[in-house]
């Protein structure tokens, strides 16, 4: 698979499906290389990816990420493997551990030790009996890694991580760590507003739900920031640094600062500034690869 650098990452939840397929057309049409789909309370990320496949030519689907307590590894490795076949090498895997309250909260699965469950999760997937046409290869698999271990265990078993909520300083260290084979696939937000307070307001109102999960929290402050600033929903140093807002060129500049810290690959995630649930249509076609 060639990914290109460039590729988009939305919620389209709330759009009809019908909607979600123009937008992936748009992103193809505008040479985005990939489309990245999360996993949450809505819908199956694989039979969407798969309705997007077969309405697209070229444009690589991927999960960013899929829920490994949502399905066991036959049904995850299967899952992969049939959008692979059948869209002609055209998928990427992103699974993770999730949070807490989505894992043992939502569905009642035991979160006491995430970890040792990827770690057991992912030998099971790759061994995992398979008995249709194959893909000609197997499906690139990433882990969504926030924290040393698991991206250790992105790197020895398996072709890279996707990160999320993270700055180009965290994609530089992550890359020191694993080395140049192993893929880095950066999230990044952004808003196309140049004014202060509708850009930071924008990206409160996006950054919210993520400062009360303990696992971006903790990578939160890991990366230097403190308790003061995940208060009021991101002080502005932290906003600044998470959401990338102002003119297309100044958010260009971030695109390329993670490119340079060493990711194979940005999805960048169009947030409206009147934060409704749609992505920013004006944001896309202005910052499409050149």
């Amino acid at each position: 698979m060639e990914l290109g650098k460039y590729g988009l990452w939305f919620f389209l939840d709330a759009m009809p499906a019908k909607e979600t397929l123009e937008f992936a057309r748009t992103g193809e049409k505008l040479g985005y290389s990939a489309l990245w789909i999360p996993e949450a309370v809505g819908r199956h990320p694989f039979a969407h990816a798969g309705y997007l496949l077969a309405g697209t030519d070229k444009l690589i689907l991927a999960t960013g990420i899929a829920n490994i307590y949502a399905r066991d590894p036959l049904t995850m490795a299967a899952g992969a493997r049939s959008l692979a076949e059948q869209s002609g090498g055209r998928f990427i895997l992103g699974i993770g551990v999730s949070h807490k309250h989505l894992v043992s909260g939502l569905r009642g699965h035991d979160y006491s030790k995430p970890y040792s469950y990827m770690a057991e999760y992912l030998p099971k997937m790759k061994q995992s009996m398979y008995k249709a046409a194959a893909p000609k290869e197997e499906p690139p698999v990433l882990l969504a890694a926030l924290h040393p271990k698991m991206l250790q265990l992105a790197a020895a078993q398996a072709d890279g991580t996707h990160t999320y909520f993270t700055t180009p300083d965290h994609t530089a260290k992550f890359r020191a760590t694993i080395g140049e084979k192993p893929w880095i696939c950066a999230a990044q937000a952004v808003i196309l507003e140049s004014d202060p307070v509708k850009a930071r307001t924008a990206a409160r109102n996006y950054m919210q739900i993520y400062l009360r999960a303990p696992n971006y929290m903790n990578s939160v402050k890991n990366a230097g920031f403190t308790d003061a600033d995940l208060a009021n929903n991101g002080s502005d140093r932290l906003v600044d640094a998470i959401v990338a807002w102002g003119s297309a060129d100044q958010i260009r500049g971030r695109i390329e600062a993670h490119l340079k810290a060493g990711a194979n690959h940005v999805c960048i995630i169009p947030l409206r500034v009147d934060s409704k649930p749609m992505p920013d249509t004006k944001a896309v076609e202005a910052l499409a690869p050149r």
